[in-house]
């Protein structure tokens, strides 16, 4: 065991000495030491009610014959996050989670790790310091919340964002939306849709690191009591086998997420966190990966933000391993990948089945042909952008306009704000990408804003920044190279054409090569955001590009 070099020979008398103090005896320390890493906090939602979650996952290690030892781990809730400087910090947050979880499990020479956190950065952290360190691991998250309920509506977080947009534009009076903001995020839990918290919960299923359910047993169920302590069981079991992260999450297990991606049409931000985790597994993340996944994969399910569905009527249809068993019995999805949960995938979901086709269609009728992500390429973004397809209207699949242009998120929403945009344009939001911003941060006040004015039908918007899962319309993210280095985002003019076609997988600045050679012979040398400071400074100087999935070098 690992943890013999902390606990065995005369020389390790000190470290037994110490661990004494903390309460361990003798029996105890005979066994493995299970570390439980707890994303536990009182400032974000999904994360309010983990002591429990974590008290049920020590539970489990202690019946199955482990020593379970729980130590913290920050996170940023993103919707308190967005739109202000602490944006800024919510991705490259995702870092320090994984730092942490790694610095803590060999300075204490863990011999396994159960993983609990449940939003956005915290999910991919995790699961990068467990691919990073490839020592056993099981991670078992909050759970989704339930979604909000107004005049027999389902509502959630996004809807508040929205209702901001209709206040803005005097369709929605101040006790209108307070109504809304009082009943749109009811329990604790990840928020309600198929946003980035859930799509990584459900992903994580799919990677082989979770149990079925995890993705969707909601928040304030039993049920996930339950799950905590089988995924503290289970550990034992992965540790007496030997299975490490690395033996799970292999090329054939990423095609497996990127075709449940396509299936369920997660949110745009999955793009930065596989491929962030395929990086920790020292596997390739080509981006035209996607692009040929999803093009063979139907769209089958269709969630908030794209639809009034929310992730418990996944629960309630089946979850994600009844999914998974469609997209394996189609032969869309290699069952033989392994997992924590048994031998393979295939066994893991073999008595799953579908409860409601409405909510998981069948192949023969989805709601589109292909996957619900799309990735464009083409001469405003030749390392690629991203867009959530399934969430855009057809009318804007295919889209061409003037740009209009500007510098930060604060801009572009001041512009909306005061009426500003003109219906047919390209909004272009730059130098918000990983190195511009800093941080990569994500806009969901300025495409809420647009939708809540009734523009999502009309205006489609551009950033080497991203977008929240909670976005909806044509909003394309992640263009890449960023302005801040020396992409031809950074070039874009006033009322430039952009031409947008999604289905044809392109992204074109209709300007010529002459003007553009032009442009940047005059551009001046790039410099970093002044007043950057402390961990931002650093994240500025090692940070790669969104079409590597921003990890740092």
């Amino acid at each position: 065991m690992r943890s013999d070099e902390v606990k065995r020979g005369v020389e390790r008398a000190p470290h037994r000495s110490l661990l004494r103090s903390l309460g361990v005896t003798d029996a105890e320390m005979e066994r493995p030491f299970i570390g439980v890493a707890n994303a536990f906090s009182e400032v974000v939602p999904g994360h309010l009610h983990l002591r429990q979650v974590v008290d049920a996952v020590k539970a489990g290690v202690r019946m199955a014959g482990g020593t379970p030892f729980e130590f913290g781990v920050i996170g940023i809730c993103d919707g308190i996050a967005m739109n202000h400087q602490g944006m800024l910090y919510s991705l490259p947050s995702r870092e320090l989670v994984a730092d942490s979880v790694e610095a803590m499990a060999l300075g204490h020479a863990f011999d396994a790790l159960v993983l609990v956190p449940c939003c956005d950065k915290i999910v991919p952290g995790m699961l990068m310091a467990a691919a990073r360190l490839d020592i056993p691991a099981v991670m078992v998250g909050g759970g989704p919340m339930l979604a909000g309920r107004q005049g027999g509506r389902a509502i959630d977080l996004n809807t508040v964002f929205e209702g901001v947009g209709r206040h803005m534009a005097g369709t929605l009076d101040d006790e209108g939306l307070r109504a809304i903001e009082c009943s749109a995020c009811p329990t604790c839990g990840s928020c309600s849709g198929m946003f980035t918290a859930n799509s990584m919960n459900c992903l994580s299923e799919v990677l082989g690191l979770a149990l079925p359910g995890n993705g969707t047993i909601p928040a304030v169920y039993s049920e996930r009591i339950r799950l905590a302590k089988q995924a503290g069981m289970r550990v034992m079991d992965v540790f007496a086998q030997g299975l490490t992260p690395r033996q799970i999450v292999t090329d054939a297990t990423i095609g497996n997420a990127l075709a449940l991606d396509a299936s369920l049409g997660c949110s745009t931000n999955t793009v930065l966190h596989l491929a962030a985790i395929a990086t920790e597994a020292g596997l390739d993340f080509p981006l035209e990966r996607i692009n040929e996944i999803a093009a063979r994969v139907p769209h089958l399910c269709m969630l908030a933000p794209a639809s009034d569905m929310h992730v418990e009527d996944l629960y309630q249809a089946g979850g994600i391993q009844a999914l998974m068993k469609r997209l394996i019995d189609a032969g869309l999805m290699d069952g033989s990948c392994k997992t924590v949960a048994a031998a393979t995938q295939a066994e893991a979901v073999a008595t799953a089945r579908v409860f409601d086709d409405e909510v998981i269609r069948p192949l023969d009728r989805p709601h589109h042909a292909t996957g619900g992500l799309a990735v464009l390429f083409g001469d405003l973004a030749p390392n690629g952008s991203v867009v959530k397809e399934g969430a855009v209207s057809e009318g804007m699949l295919r889209h061409r306009g003037p740009a209009q242009v500007f510098e930060s998120e604060a801009e572009a929403f001041a512009a909306i704000t005061e009426d500003r945009i003109r219906k047919g344009s390209v909004v272009v939001i730059r130098n918000c990408g990983p190195k511009g911003a800093p941080g990569m941060p994500e806009m969901l006040s300025p495409t809420s804003a647009l939708a809540g004015r009734g523009l999502d039908k009309d205006v489609a918007l551009i950033t080497d920044g991203r977008f929240s899962g909670a976005t909806r319309g044509a909003a394309i993210g992640h263009v890449a190279p960023e302005a801040q280095a020396g992409g031809p985002i950074g070039l874009v003019r006033e009322g430039d054409t952009i031409a947008i076609d999604i289905p044809a997988r392109t992204l074109s600045l209709e300007v010529p090569e002459e003007e553009m050679a032009r442009r940047r012979a005059a551009q001046p040398p790039l410099t970093p955001r002044p007043g950057v400071t402390g961990y931002l400074a650093r994240y500025v100087k090692l940070v790669s590009g969104a079409e590597k999935g921003a990890v740092l070098q």
